[in-house]
């Protein structure tokens, strides 16, 4: 099923998905356990960082420009999921952040694509860091007692965030139910070839996140948006 056209601002909250996320996979630079993923998480930040710029692009009229949206808004003014800003922890847990996120965006983008012009070309782009989340997420949770069980842990961990992505979003009109069927349904036959037992809700009497997209965030993201904006706020007008 695909969307009507979206209004205004609508798509403040995907720019911010995208910007966020990329910042966080950026931090992988020197670090990565091996040099192709070093690579592989650096493309994805960059095309994460292109989709962030083309919608940031689409609301200038109305924000600013991409810098002005991206380094001089405060904390409560990011409209960004909290699964995005959860710190990398270990690569197991930046894989299983990357699979959540990513089989929630690429299937978004393809019932977007008749409205938004960005989003064709993100489809395919979704499409790879999906894959190669999916890949990672059957291998690590295949593969060692320690691998298997970081991998869970991670699952476990990061679950709660969720059901924020699948929260309808004003001014998008997409089956958001029916996306969040389609999610899980993944998600769970994912888990079925890595051998991962696919969490459950939080329960009524624990704490479950999901106020990112009205600009209440986790303790993290402070930090993370100190740094992204540092150079920024403390050159003013400056170019490169």
């Amino acid at each position: 099923m695909t969307a009507t056209a979206p209004q205004s601002l609508a798509t403040l909250p995907l720019g911010d998905d995208a910007l966020i996320l990329s910042q966080r996979l950026g931090e992988w630079a020197g670090h990565a356990p091996v040099l192709e993923e070093e690579v592989a998480l650096a493309n994805i930040a960059l095309d994460l960082l292109g989709q962030a710029r083309a919608l940031y692009a689409g609301l200038s009229d109305v924000l600013g420009s991409e810098d002005e949206i991206a380094y001089l808004r405060e904390e409560r003014a990011f409209r960004n999921c909290q699964l995005v800003e959860q710190p990398n922890g270990d690569f197991a847990h930046t894989i299983v952040r990357q699979l959540f996120f990513s089989a929630y965006q690429q299937p978004l983008y393809a019932r977007l694509a008749p409205v938004l012009p960005l989003a064709a070309k993100a489809v395919r782009e979704t499409a790879y860091h999906r894959d190669h989340a999916e890949q990672w997420t059957v291998r690590l949770g295949d593969g060692t007692e320690e691998s298997h069980a970081r991998t869970q842990r991670a699952a476990d961990a990061l679950w709660r965030y969720t059901d924020e992505l699948f929260e309808p979003i004003e001014g998008l009109e997409v089956e958001w139910q029916e996306l969040a069927e389609e999610w899980k349904a993944d998600i769970r036959e994912v888990f079925g070839r890595a051998g991962l037992t696919v969490p459950q809700g939080p329960g009524k009497d624990a704490w479950a996140a999901g106020a990112g997209r009205q600009g209440l965030h986790t303790e993290p993201f402070g930090r993370l948006l100190a740094e992204m904006q540092h150079l920024h706020r403390s050159h003013p007008g400056a170019t490169w």
